[in-house]
């Protein structure tokens, strides 16, 4: 089921699992060895350290990684981050060969959108009560 989930999970995201292996700081005779077992139609389990690594890499848990989960639950967002949808897919790998500043930059683009959002929202539930209290005429 993990090898299942991993291949899914890097078609979803565009990148091939020997790739995302050494993006995610894992061999790639790790990877090589998981889809030799799962053509053997062994079970594969990578170490703690290894799904931690790939779960950090996805967005995903461990749970979700192993087959233990749904898809419902794979990315449980933090406050205000992006869920793991196609478009963090997308954006995820097309940002990997980014610098580090260039990646900052992205970052606070994606922070000043989201303020302006919430204070769009915020200035449209302020009219609305305002019109609310406006007397009837």
């Amino acid at each position: 089921m993990f090898y299942d989930r991993y291949v899914q999970l890097c078609q979803q995201a565009g990148v091939k699992p020997s790739a995302v292996g050494v993006q995610a700081g894992v061999p790639k005779s790790a990877v090589s060895n998981w889809k030799k077992k799962w053509e053997e139609g062994l079970e594969v389990l990578p170490s703690a350290e290894t799904l931690s690594k790939l779960s950090d890499y996805f967005g995903v848990t461990t749970d979700y990684l192993l087959g233990k989960t749904g898809p419902d639950v794979a990315a449980a967002p933090a406050d205000g981050d992006v869920t793991l949808d196609d478009f963090t897919y997308a954006f995820l790998h097309e940002s990997r060969q980014l610098t580090a500043h260039d990646k900052e930059v992205l970052l606070n683009m994606a922070r000043f959108m989201r303020q302006k959002l919430q204070q769009e929202q915020e200035l449209q539930q302020e009219q609305e009560r305002e019109q609310e209290r406006e007397p009837d005429r």
